[in-house]
């Protein structure tokens, strides 16, 4: 008898109007999730010259994860000082870098908390997400 499971995809769900008021709290905390939003924002600005501000959609995954994307049908040229990466991606795989590494940061700032542990958990839900995405490699890159 064979005890493998197949492994099921992870897949992103848009969060309809009607539930945004409650996405943040849930997936940063009630405590976090101001800090949490402007982290994102703020990622994305620092990285894109391209990305002036705008209205941002909110994602859920299957496997517990969330990321956040601007409403942009533009593609954004991403720098990251860090890695040397320069790269064109879509809105929704920018969206993702800043959400990882905004993850990463409010995490290493909340260090040796439960909060903490829930946004590395978050982070690798969003990691494992990132397999499936149509720009992984680009988006590997940008974050490693």
């Amino acid at each position: 008898m064979n005890n493998t499971q197949e492994q099921q995809p992870v897949t992103a769900s848009l969060v309809a109007d009607n539930q945004r008021l409650t996405f943040l709290p849930s997936y940063f905390g009630t405590r976090l999730m101001i800090r949490g939003e402007a982290l994102v924002y703020a990622w994305l600005r620092r990285l894109s010259k391209d990305y002036d501000g705008g209205y941002w959609h909110y994602y859920t995954l299957t496997n517990g994860g969330f990321y956040m994307a601007p409403r942009l049908t533009e593609r954004l040229r991403l720098e990251v000082s860090g890695n040397g990466f320069e790269g064109e991606m879509s809105a929704d795989a920018a969206g993702i870098v800043a959400t990882l590494f905004a993850l990463g940061q409010l995490a290493a700032e909340i260090q040796g908390t439960d909060a903490a542990d829930a946004l590395i958990d978050r982070y690798h839900f969003l990691r494992e997400f990132v397999d499936e995405h149509a720009e992984a490699g680009l988006i590997f890159r940008a974050i490693d």
